[in-house]
């Protein structure tokens, strides 16, 4: 049986080889990032059809990061044992078995499992066509062939919410999982064609089993304590149990990485203080990044009214400039220090928050889409910036590890992020509602004078007596409801801001640390082979 390495397809397909490869794997990556955020702008809808809150709702995202980031772990491992053909095309199907039974759930837990198995796959995918596309481009282009990659990742979010928005609008919501279907099919196919294969190894590969366990519990209890916490009560048994078992794992999970020979994530690169605070400031660039991904088009679509469709139009200008913007971000970052470069961006994005925090059902189309702009600006400063700056100061042979842990610690911050803003979020918002329903007596003489005057206008359509008292209050509660939940996504909004400028002190931290390598002398064949390897991965990670 003969295989159909790199080399061979080359010689089949000549030049063009590259970029057949190219566009049958960004197809599948196109799939996948549409995915990821045309779901957003489902989630009220989501909500109404099975009458669930934003704690459930949520998972529909935060499920999917985080099984992505388990997906990414097991990447070279599964790509190891069936080759990249296999790998891929088993990643599509399983991502496009996702979204039938995404498109098809009776039931909220149906819909948080095919979200599951979207993200996974996702996760296992996405690495793969990066080091596909990485592999077959000769040195001198493979900086242009990751700017195609980076492109495609980052037009997706763009279009996603207002393709998403269409969906809903002349369809209905499950049809926002099926948009991938055609894409995932396409790449399919030509990936049967165009991408590598390998026989079956004697031998299975090693693979970090337990701390793949430790990883995984750990995420799940933490994720579900901190999701389910504001339903069932910060201090029942069921929440306290589930963190416990959550930070006991993760304990067991950091112990075990430090002694296992090949670990999952090296913790020894944390040692490195400049890798440190990047990785900090990674987590919090995902956290404010995902996470006003999801809570922006849920904001416009319950507090202003928006239709989805609406809400994905004015996600667009923002998506639209981000892509602009990360070619030139990614040339600044060559001329200028990235962090303070990373300093500006959070700057930025915390303000653009601290003005969406403003905002309330008053607000127009275009203020929001400017102020969602003004965000986006902020990270895509930030995000080139920071992929170099978290890979400079390691050795070459740590390079690649490092890219891979840096790509971990952002997908894990969106994923707790995107949790830990709808918990604050329902906090503040029944805060509210309790502080605004015990103003609602008879001394306010406000209330009253608009509870006469809806019974007055019940009474007009003919209703009887008790039917207009009782139609004036439940009105009177839904303007409540209404005016604590703007409240508390003002709330939210400004911790958005607060997280992104904590994240100042840490990049902050990172700008001392370059400073420093900056000024240490020559260190001879090593200090310029480490500095070798720095520049390569910043390359790589841009994309």
């Amino acid at each position: 049986m003969t295989y159909d390495s790199v080399e061979v397809l080359t010689e089949r397909y000549g030049p063009a080889y590259r970029w057949l490869v190219t566009g049958a794997g960004m197809l599948g990556v196109l799939s996948m990032v549409l995915s990821m955020t045309t779901v957003n702008v489902a989630v009220p809808d989501v909500m109404g059809a099975f009458g669930i809150g934003q704690d459930k709702a949520q998972w529909m995202s935060s499920a999917y990061m985080a099984c992505m980031t388990a997906g990414m772990v097991m990447n070279a491992w599964i790509t190891g044992v069936l080759g990249e053909r296999r790998t891929f095309i088993s990643a599509l199907a399983l991502f496009s078995a996702g979204a039938v039974m995404g498109g098809t759930a009776p039931n909220e837990d149906v819909l948080i499992l095919a979200r599951v198995l979207q993200g996974f796959s996702a996760g296992v995918g996405q690495p793969l066509v990066m080091a596909t596309i990485f592999s077959v481009f000769p040195a001198e282009r493979r900086g242009s062939a990751m700017g195609v990659f980076g492109l495609g990742v980052v037009f997706a979010p763009a279009i996603g919410p207002t393709l998403g928005g269409l969906m809903i609008e002349y369809f209905s919501w499950r049809y926002v999982f099926f948009i991938a279907l055609p894409f995932s099919l396409m790449s399919a196919i030509l990936s049967a064609l165009f991408m590598a294969t390998r026989p079956f190894p004697r031998q299975l590969p090693a693979f970090d089993w337990i701390g793949f366990a430790l990883m995984c519990t750990s995420l799940f209890g933490l994720m579900t304590g901190l999701a389910d916490g504001q339903r069932e009560g910060w201090s029942s048994d069921t929440i306290v149990l589930r963190l416990l078992i959550g930070a006991a794992a993760t304990t067991g999970f950091i112990l075990w990485e430090l002694r296992a020979e090949r670990p999952l994530l090296d913790i020894r690169m944390f040692a490195n203080r400049q890798f440190a605070a990047a990785a900090v400031v990674a987590f919090i660039f995902g956290a404010g990044m995902l996470g006003s991904t999801y809570l922006v088009p849920v904001f416009v679509q319950t507090a202003q009214g928006f239709t989805p469709l609406l809400a994905g139009l004015m996600m667009m200008p923002a998506g639209l400039m981000l892509a602009v913007i990360f070619p030139t971000a990614g040339r600044l970052a060559d001329t200028l220090s990235p962090a303070l470069m990373v300093m500006g961006g959070l700057l930025v994005f915390a303000f653009g928050f601290l003005l969406m925090s403003g905002t309330d059902v008053d607000s127009t189309f275009w203020v929001l889409a400017g102020i969602t702009m003004m965000s986006r600006l902020g990270l895509g400063f930030i995000n080139p910036s920071l992929n170099a700056s978290a890979l400079q100061a390691l050795a070459a042979d740590q390079v690649r590890q490092g890219a891979g842990a840096a790509n971990f610690i952002r997908q894990l911050g969106g994923a707790f992020g995107t949790i830990l803003f709808v918990a604050f979020l329902e906090t503040r918002t029944r805060f509210h509602a309790e502080a605004l329903t015990a103003t609602q007596d008879y001394a306010n003489h406000t209330s009253e004078r608009l509870i006469d005057q809806v019974m007055f206008l019940l009474g007009s359509a003919g209703l009887p007596e008790q039917v207009q008292r009782a139609g004036a209050l439940e009105f009177l509660g839904s303007m409540v409801h209404a005016q604590s939940q703007v409240l508390a996504f003002q709330d939210t909004f400004m911790v958005v801001a607060a997280v992104a400028l904590l994240a100042i002190l840490p990049a902050w931290i990172l700008s001392r640390s370059q400073r420093a390598v900056i000024r240490l002398p020559p260190e001879g064949e090593g200090g310029a082979q480490r500095r070798k390897g720095g520049a390569s991965a910043s390359a790589v990670s841009d994309a």
